[in-house]
């Protein structure tokens, strides 16, 4: 039985998938960690860098983004592949770029030269000199085929991608495609032409883009969705899951158990079935996983309840790993293990669970001190570093939920009180967490009443950890008078 929970109703974003009742994963899309991936600017050089093969862009963006050599249009479109970056690039180009992977800690987005158009039938890339064809398509002779009238239908500095609806297509309505999509591109340059300094051409939906994917991979199941718009907007979709509008007063992450999940992806200790746990250490260069037998002791010989621990971890590990979003080189510390054929066994376990991944994995394998090591995409920001900031009381050895996180949490059961029988109501809180929740200069605070049919009234308390007490509920001319700045 597979679910998909969507809690679309406030400006904080979110979906859980579950399978069997068990939640795979959560995706949290928040007006300030909102992806960049998929959006194409116009950029300006503001670096070139021999050394690495690489340049710095200035996009517009908080930080530049990095652009390696052979993401450039000049370096694909070129014969001599062997010549440094200073060949083809210099300092204060302008180009267009495409972010393929966001900003995380101290490094700025990563983005290709190499632009991306998608179509229904096809990718297009004005400068990708390239014709591929889907992995998912199996046949050969249709691969060859569209292959055949990719580069009959090119300029040869064009490249195109066939999607796997391409096999369906005719060579008229695939000409066509392309030719809508050099248009697109056209519109983009001319965007660009106007704009006096680097800035945002193109933005993707990622949001919604995933919810449609994850929704169109559901064999079976139900989607719950708290938004009657995108309700309606799924409805073409999925023919084979059922939908179901959620208009309850309680938050549906809630009343689905869903958002004790997120508190769970949060801890560093997550404990397994039988008393043992895992330790979770994540920094921004790699995330060590520490697996330890706890109060599990087995009904056996110790090998075999090692080798039943770290069965049970690896399984949790990897559904952890999709939770948190967790990217980059991970380091798991299983218990030792002094059979070979246990080590092959967690091995086989993990490659199993980590076929159901969607992010690209790569497991490298046990080293000398048997640690597991394995990498995982990363395109985005950890669930720990969306949710949380850096502690100042403990100075960054451990972090608290954010302001944002608390206001948001907040809004969400303010939401669970609108039409009440009240006329307003009195909220103690922080004043970072007010300011998150109303907005710069409370831009947010007549849009917020009005949605909750409530006037909000506050005292503030400035402390740490960052929180909130809903009061007092009562009439306007009561509540007016408890409030204290």
């Amino acid at each position: 039985m597979e679910t998909l929970i969507i809690n679309y109703h406030s400006r904080e974003k979110r979906f859980a998938y579950l399978r069997d009742n068990r939640v795979e994963n959560i995706v949290i899309d928040r007006p300030e960690h909102r992806s960049l991936v998929g959006n194409i600017y116009w950029g300006t050089v503001t670096k070139v860098l021999p050394g690495m093969n690489a340049a710095f862009i200035d996009i517009g963006e908080e930080k530049n983004a990095y652009l390696n050599r052979n993401a450039l249009p000049s370096y694909v479109q070129s014969t001599e592949k062997q010549k440094n970056v200073t060949s083809f690039v210099h300092q204060g180009e302008k180009m267009l770029v495409q972010v393929e992977k966001d900003a995380t800690g101290t490094k700025g987005p990563k983005v290709n030269g190499i632009i991306e158009i998608d179509g229904n039938h096809l990718v297009y890339m004005p400068q990708g000199r390239y014709v591929a064809v889907s992995k998912k398509i199996a046949s050969e002779s249709k691969k060859t085929a569209l292959r055949q009238t990719g580069s009959k239908l090119k300029t040869e500095e064009e490249g195109l991608i066939f999607r796997t609806s391409a096999i369906y297509s005719s060579e008229e309505e695939i000409a066509a495609e392309l030719h809508t999509l050099r248009e697109q591109y056209q519109e983009l340059l001319q965007k660009a032409s106007a704009l006096k300094k680097p800035g945002l051409l193109f933005q993707k939906d990622t949001f919604i883009e995933m919810i449609s994917t994850q929704a169109a991979r559901m064999k079976t199941g139900e989607i719950i969705v708290d938004d009657i718009s995108l309700k309606k907007l799924l409805e073409s979709v999925n023919d084979h899951v059922t939908l179901t509008y959620y208009n309850g007063k309680e938050n549906i992450f809630s009343s689905s158990k869903v958002e004790h999940e997120i508190d769970k992806a949060l801890k560093r200790i997550v404990w397994l079935d039988h008393g043992a746990y895992l330790i979770y250490d994540e920094t921004e260069a790699l995330t060590i996983i520490d697996v330890n037998t706890g109060k599990f002791s087995g009904k056996v010989d110790y090998q075999e309840t090692v080798l039943k621990t770290n069965q049970l971890a690896a399984k949790e590990i990897v559904r952890q790993l999709r939770l948190r979003d967790i990217g980059g080189i991970v380091l798991i510390d299983f218990i030792d293990m002094i059979r070979e054929e246990d080590k092959q066994t967690i091995l086989g376990t993990v490659e199993l669970a980590l076929s159901k991944d969607e992010k690209r994995t790569k497991i490298i394998g046990f080293t000398e001190l048997g640690i597991l090591q394995l990498t995982r995409k990363k395109t985005k920001v950890a669930l720990s570093e969306a949710l949380k900031v850096k502690c100042p009381v403990c100075e960054g050895t451990g972090s608290i939920l954010s302001p944002e996180t608390v206001a948001f949490r907040l809004e969400r059961e303010l939401l669970e009180h609108r039409n009440a029988d009240f006329e307003a109501i009195l909220i103690e809180t922080n004043p970072e967490v007010k300011e998150a929740l109303l907005g710069t200069n409370e831009a947010y605070r007549e849009v917020l009443e009005e949605l909750l049919h409530l006037k909000l009234y506050f005292t503030l308390q400035p402390s740490l950890p960052y929180f909130y007490q809903l009061k007092q509920f009562g009439d306007v001319e009561d509540l007016s008078q408890k409030e204290l700045h």
